[in-house]
């Protein structure tokens, strides 16, 4: 109820009763003890003149207890309004500020600091916070309903958007390895003619199996001005996506796209588009294909399809054994790449490494500044068994390349004991991802029979 605007519009009885809350605010300081024995007492005399009459003892009670209630209704208001302008003063940012703080906070984080106080909370309502939205972090995953509040909450200060978990859960009890919605749940982003997919600049989604694949990839057609994408554990359609995203994201300068067992096929219909989209993207100079299929075909053609291309990973290929590298080191020796990722490559040969590092002593790759061959289960040597100890030229390369590092560690025995290779250059998503990776390993048979399976090229 809103007070009166001033004491001539009060009426007796409300003056009345401002009077004696008055002068119970202005009772002078005593016990607890005390004041409760007067409390105890002036009640009893209230109870002992109601005659007996049980029902009014009851109505008198109730009416107490409501206005106790209503006294600490109210001291609860004035301490709230009180901290609210202690806030305001204290804390010494600006409201601009504030929200531009916020802005960089994952979702979760954002919730909890809109709850502290009243100027957190004003600040956690603004668009500006919800620029970058990270659902990543959340205990319980988003829902349809969740992840749809949040776009328009965002509305066109819309920039980033995460989803799903980074990496399976593992455990006695894992919680659900991926996350399902049962129905398009990027439709938001095509609200109003694309009005807040058109302002998405990145789009991560983490181990998201789509439903409705149909539905999700039209999204993408309202997302022209995407520069980052990421999609890993996906069910998707390769092929479906590659089309979409080369007639309408032409923008892309980070794509990464990570399948997980079973390994992400490609046949040479899908690559065609693959290669397409790659040659048609002409701002791209990050490419991350892990756990795909790829012959070292696609990937000679890849990487001559993007002379823009400063970084190249394509761990857990299975099928690439490095013989690619050798025609990229006649076909693209002013190429721009600086850093080469091949961890985990199971068919990865030692020769073939051993000819980059003597193209790179030529001189060739004159910007390459990081390569990862490192893998848990070694080289594959010229007599066909697993090299764990490869000889390199390492320190012919630090004299003549000091510019470029080399990393490349294999466990020193085929004990089945594995550990984490490195991932130096790589940032914290891809990070535990790898990690994730080389975990599921560790289930698996890990044989030298596993990877006798025939090769299709060479």
């Amino acid at each position: 109820m809103d007070p009166p605007t001033s004491p001539a519009a009060q009426n007796p009885s409300s003056l009345h009763s401002d009077s004696i809350i008055s002068s119970l605010l202005s009772f002078p300081a005593s016990a607890p003890f005390s004041i409760a024995c007067s409390f105890d007492r002036e009640l009893e005399k209230a109870l002992a003149s109601a005659s007996g009459d049980a029902s009014v003892q009851d109505r008198l009670l109730n009416r107490t207890i409501q206005l106790a209630s209503l006294l600490l209704d109210s001291t609860e208001r004035c301490f709230r309004k009180r901290a609210s302008a202690h806030n305001s003063v204290a804390w010494v940012l600006p409201p601009e500020l504030t929200v531009k703080v916020f802005s960089k906070l994952d979702t979760k984080s954002l919730m909890q600091a809109a709850t502290c106080c009243t100027v957190f909370n004003k600040c956690a309502m603004d668009r500006s916070s919800y620029a970058h939205i990270d659902l990543t972090t959340a205990t319980k995953q988003a829902d349809n309903e969740v992840v749809c509040t949040m776009i328009h909450r965002a509305g066109k200060e819309l920039r980033s958007l995460k989803l799903g978990h980074v990496t399976r859960r593992y455990g006695p009890d894992p919680a659900p390895t991926s996350i399902w919605f049962n129905g398009p749940f990027l439709s938001s982003l095509a609200y109003n003619n694309g009005f807040l997919g058109n302002r998405l600049r990145s789009l991560r989604l983490y181990n998201i199996r789509w439903m409705t694949c149909s539905s999700s990839f039209e999204v993408f057609s309202f997302c022209s001005n995407l520069t980052d994408l990421r999609i890993v554990g996906s069910n998707c359609p390769f092929r479906q996506l590659f089309m979409i995203l080369t007639k309408k994201c032409r923008l892309i300068e980070h794509l990464c796209l990570g399948t997980y067992f079973p390994l992400g096929n490609i046949d040479a219909s899908t690559a065609s588009h693959l290669i397409e989209l790659v040659t048609k993207s002409p701002n791209l100079t990050s490419l991350t294909l892990l756990c795909f299929q790829l012959t070292n075909d696609m990937a000679r053609n890849l990487v001559e399809s993007c002379r823009k291309l400063k970084y190249l990973n394509f761990s857990r290929s299975p099928k690439i054994n490095g013989h690619f590298l050798r025609d990229l080191g006649n076909s693209c020796k002013e190429s721009p790449l600086e850093t080469l990722i091949m961890r985990n490559c199971v068919k990865l040969e030692e020769k073939e490494v051993l000819e980059l590092c003597n193209t790179l002593l030529k001189g060739n790759f004159k910007f390459i500044r990081h390569i990862d061959v490192s893998s848990n289960n070694g080289l594959v040597s010229d007599d066909g068994r697993r090299s764990y100890k490869p000889k390199f030229p390492v320190e012919k390369l630090k004299e003549e390349r000091p510019d470029v590092t080399l990393v490349a560690d294999f466990p020193l025995e085929r004990s089945g004991k594995r550990y984490h290779v490195g991932v130096e250059g790589d940032d914290e998503e891809l990070k535990e991802i790898e990690m994730m990776e080389v975990k599921n390993d560790e289930e698996e048979n890990d044989d030298d029979d596993s990877f006798d399976d025939d090769d299709d090229d060479v």
